[in-house]
């Protein structure tokens, strides 16, 4: 898709992070943007100043784990701008734990919004791309998606799980001969405030989660060492113009940096040698070390 503007774009986790940022640098390059999120008042915020920018933009709130809610986004976005042309299935959220330790409403949670999320983004507007033969389709996995770090079940499955679905889309795609496009972002370690998403956990899927209430609230000691960590990590402008870029390029994978790629290195020659896999270094202190291993 070599000319965005005029184009009409969703990104669902708009309102911060690699969401707004993407938002921005959409509606920077010309697109008509659809910010869809589960908060309301930074979500007004993002749409505020896309349009004091000078760009066009609506904000819809979504609770991506819902179909209903997703279908919803697609109706006000065609209802304001027509059907979408770029689709950014974004929303994330954190997922921590030991697999021996989640609890069940946790797992539906995190599966809802990393996983069903993006499932539903694509069932919601890749039809309308296809009756058009045109049109392109961001998933955010990670590079969580490549790795196993322990104390992250939930978080790797889903995202092992959207590597996958976005990598069976692309092929579908392109032995179709749609004219739709794919892209799979693999975050690195970006500046965002996902740490902090069991500040909007459903009530529905609340047993087992932390007490929200508790003198520390949602963020224990080494939770607010890693959220501070996290944000001296790279802005999410930049990986929105990386996304804006692979969007115009077509390209499939597109990983924010390269801090990761001797520990997916590694794992793929565990695969290659059918060796079994020793104990490997956590994701988390690539991230304290800056990348020095």
């Amino acid at each position: 898709m070599d000319d965005i503007s005029g184009k009409i774009a969703v990104v669902t986790g708009g309102a911060s992070g690699i969401g707004r940022g993407t938002a921005m640098a959409l509606a920077a390059a010309g697109a008509r943007v659809v910010v869809a999120d589960i908060e309301q008042p930074p979500l007004d915020a993002v749409v505020a100043e896309i349009e004091g920018a000078g760009g066009t933009a609506i904000g819809v709130i979504t609770d991506v784990s819902s179909w209903e809610s997703v279908a919803a986004l697609r109706e006000a976005c065609e209802e304001a701008f027509g059907p979408a042309d770029i689709v950014m299935n974004n929303a994330g959220v954190a997922g921590g734990g030991a697999i021996s330790d989640i609890e069940l409403p946790a797992w539906e949670w995190t599966l809802g919004v990393n996983l069903w999320g993006v499932i539903y983004g694509v069932k919601a507007f890749l039809p309308s791309m296809l009756e058009r033969g045109s049109g392109h389709i961001v998933n955010t996995a990670s590079i969580a998606g490549h790795l196993t770090s322990v104390g992250m079940g939930a978080y790797n499955t889903t995202k092992h799980a959207v590597s996958g679905f976005t990598e069976t889309l692309q092929q579908e795609m392109l032995q179709g001969e749609t004219g739709v496009g794919v892209t799979c972002l693999c975050p690195g370690f970006v500046a965002t405030n996902i740490v902090t998403s069991e500040r909007n956990r459903p009530e529905r899927f609340r047993e087992g989660g932390p007490d929200l209430d508790d003198d520390q609230g949602s963020l224990g000691e080494m939770t607010s060492v890693i959220a501070d960590a996290y944000a001296a990590q790279l802005d999410p402008a930049v990986v929105g113009e990386q996304v804006v870029e692979a969007i115009r390029e077509n390209r499939f994978w597109l990983f924010t940096d390269d801090l990761a790629d001797d520990m997916i290195r590694e794992r793929h020659a565990d695969i290659e040698t059918r060796s079994n896999p020793g104990a490997r270094a956590h994701l988390m202190e690539l991230m304290f070390s800056g990348g020095d291993e």
